[in-house]
């Protein structure tokens, strides 16, 4: 194939240490899964957790991808299997006694809990709580519960649009799944707020129930990529507790139009340059045109993968397995898409930081970022 592969993630930049640690309840798929990255005291010789948990995943990259899992899952496990994110696995929560703010973070197509590490670490340095989830809709490459019977995994494949079957069917019925599965992971908070025992299946070395007084759940976001993206803005139909939504280069095709209307929060969508369509945007701009905080920009020399841990991955097996990689460097681009992101939460969570520094990304104003779409600027 050519070229040696490495990832490296970036360390947050925010003023705390990084902590992660998975967490499964219930064991149906009517549970959840997630991996929660949050603000840890530093621990001297903190293991770091692997980028790809298990190999299946490997296997469910390949079929995603349409690739051969006989070459291309022990391929991937041997160039980027060894891979880790750089947070402490397990580490102990950073006491807050105020309450840090939480998001809820909804994968791609494709993808699953671990493929956003370092836009979530990166949230979680500035003094968030994210969750990140693993959808059980047949959305992520791979996924699995732990049943009853003890020591007995069952894992739920990939599944592409049945022969015969409109997509948009299909894809309505899994984007209300995964905005369901966004509103079950505030619950789960809620829980653990009011004092509930919540069993992790995975036992874990993190008790849950140090996060009782340290979430503050008056400050709710959701947030997600791509198919993601547009769960986000479906959350906010379904809960009235999420305040704003964060939409990465949002698939917004999977949405019926009667549910436009009934978005009552503002959400931020953040775009690659390469990914959306016209008709696309026009969704964008029904809810903007009906919600003057509604905000769309679009980060110039960005492609879609540009959102997620993929971008950091170099060689040329990245190249012909995961899509081509935007003109623009790679950090800068989670610098954008970040920093958008903490000054849009600042304004809708009533946060007391100096997020507001970056209230000019806000309006498409920045190096490599401009307002709206490419292709709309001349509606401006």
């Amino acid at each position: 194939m050519g070229g040696t592969q490495s990832l490296a993630l970036p360390l947050g930049k925010g003023p705390h240490h990084v902590g992660c640690t998975d967490v499964m309840v219930g064991q149906t798929r009517q549970g959840l899964f997630l991996r929660l990255f949050y603000p840890c005291l530093p621990r001297a010789g903190a293991e770091r957790p692997l980028w790809i948990p298990r190999y299946e995943y490997c296997g469910g990259l390949a079929d995603f991808a349409h690739h051969s899992r006989r070459w291309c899952a022990p391929l991937l496990s041997i160039t980027i299997g060894s891979c880790r994110v750089p947070v402490s696995w397990n580490g102990p929560l950073k006491p807050c006694s105020s309450g840090y703010p939480l998001i809820i973070f909804s994968h791609g197509l494709g993808a699953f809990r671990t493929l956003y590490s370092s836009v979530c670490s990166e949230l979680a340095s500035w003094g968030f709580v994210v969750a990140a989830l693993e959808h059980r809709d047949h959305s992520a490459s791979a996924t699995y519960f732990c049943t009853a019977e003890a020591g007995r995994e069952e894992w739920i494949p990939y599944q592409r649009v049945p022969q015969g079957q409109k997509e948009f069917y299909f894809r309505n019925k899994q984007v209300h799944q995964r905005a369901e599965e966004c509103v079950r992971a505030l619950r789960l908070f809620k829980d653990i707020s009011s004092g509930k025992s919540v069993p992790n299946i995975l036992h874990q070395d993190f008790d849950l129930s140090v996060l009782k007084d340290s979430v503050d759940l008056t400050k709710v976001a959701v947030m997600g990529h791509s198919f993601g993206g547009v769960t986000a803005v479906l959350a906010l139909v379904k809960e009235p507790s999420f305040r704003c939504a964060v939409a990465l280069d949002a698939w917004m095709f999977p949405l019926e139009n009667v549910l436009y209307p009934e978005v009552p929060k503002p959400v931020l969508f953040i775009n690659t340059e390469k990914f959306q369509t016209p008709e696309s945007i026009a969704k964008m701009k029904r809810l903007s045109s009906r919600n003057s905080q509604t905000k769309i920009i679009t980060i110039l020399g960005s492609v879609h993968q540009s959102q997620t841990d993929f971008t950091f991955l170099t060689g040329k097996l990245n190249t012909r397995i995961f899509g081509a990689r935007g003109t623009l460097d790679p950090y800068k681009g989670l610098d954008i898409t970040s920093r958008a992101a903490l000054a849009f939460l600042q304004r809708h969570l009533n946060l007391e930081e100096e997020f507001d520094r970056w209230d000019n990304l806000l309006e498409g104003i920045g190096d490599s970022v401009v307002p709206e779409a490419p292709f709309c600027r001349s509606n401006l």
